[in-house]
């Protein structure tokens, strides 16, 4: 299937979805409207669109994986908005557009941030309407925790917080990565697998994909913070150096950093050769991840 039209069809499924969640929500008109400002932001809506690919290249039914796509679309989200505050990277902007504490204040962006991690677990619970089994479903929401906070994103934002201002080595840097970016984007992925029934062996391999995936996408950001364009990634270029933070070009040189990117995407495209699946499209989203312009 071509990548851009799947991309633009899920990318819709799962927005419909988002905003039919937050719609059920009773609770103040307030603290609605700052959840449903950054989950209108944009983004490319790539963690919920690795979920549904993955349960294609198995050949099962990406309607089952919905559930996981917005809860995981809800905690990329709320990481957004707390990254953007004043005590963290103290952005104005995301995705073009003013951060939600310059539209509702710090106290409402921490707590549309708070409410969009409590409630992507009870997104979760959801599953068992599609028939996936008990066990599954506490596996996944383990798993997501794992994910997202302090052996996952959450550590891994604290490390990039304590790292401003020194001098890190890659295997420090990519520690941080692995953390704050890769867990939740590889767990897109492996709750796909997971869903679509996929043998241990395989879940395996895809955890080894997702780790060189997940440092390819980080390498990527940290390129385009150089050499992207304003308009197309949404904030002012050059932001990690202002706020004095070691990326993969300080560290390795731009042309050190393309090769890593390009080893990285390689390596994934490797190990997904040996996968009983039909990898075509995660192949074409590898390639979406080492190009993408925002």
């Amino acid at each position: 299937m071509d990548l851009q039209t799947f991309m633009q069809e899920r990318k819709k499924l799962v927005e419909d979805a988002l905003f039919t969640h937050i719609a059920k929500i009773d609770a103040p008109p307030v603290l609605l409207d700052s959840m449903r400002y950054s989950i209108s932001a944009g983004g490319k809506r790539l963690r919920p669109l690795l979920v549904l690919a993955t349960l294609k290249s198995y050949g099962k039914s990406e309607q089952i994986g919905v559930p996981v796509a917005c809860a995981i679309e809800m905690i990329h989200t709320y990481s957004l908005i707390h990254d953007d505050l004043p005590s963290m990277d103290n952005d104005d902007y995301r995705r073009g557009k003013p951060t939600n504490h310059k539209v509702f204040g710090e106290d409402m962006a921490i707590l549309a941030g708070d409410a969009l991690l409590t409630y992507s677990f009870e997104i979760m619970q959801q599953l068992l309407n599609e028939g996936v089994e008990p066990i599954k479903v506490v596996t996944l929401i383990k798993e997501l925790a794992k994910a997202a906070g302090p052996t996952g994103m959450v550590g891994g934002q604290v490390a990039d917080m304590e790292g401003e201002g020194k001098k890190l080595s890659l295997q420090e840097l990519e520690y941080i990565h692995r953390n704050k970016t890769g867990k939740l984007l590889g767990f897109s992925i492996i709750s796909g697998a997971i869903l679509a029934g996929a043998s241990e062996e395989e879940i395996a391999t895809l955890e080894l994909f997702t780790d060189h995936l997940g440092l390819a996408f980080q390498i990527r950001d940290d390129i385009l913070d150089i050499e992207g364009e304003v308009e197309k990634i949404g904030k002012p270029v050059g932001s990690d150096t202002l706020n004095d933070k070691v990326t993969y070009p300080a560290l390795l040189t731009m042309e050190g950093a393309k090769g890593k990117l390009a080893f990285h995407i390689e390596e994934a495209k490797r190990l997904l050769s040996q996968l009983p699946l039909e990898a075509d499209l995660l192949n074409q989203l590898c390639d979406h991840i080492a190009r993408r312009d925002h």
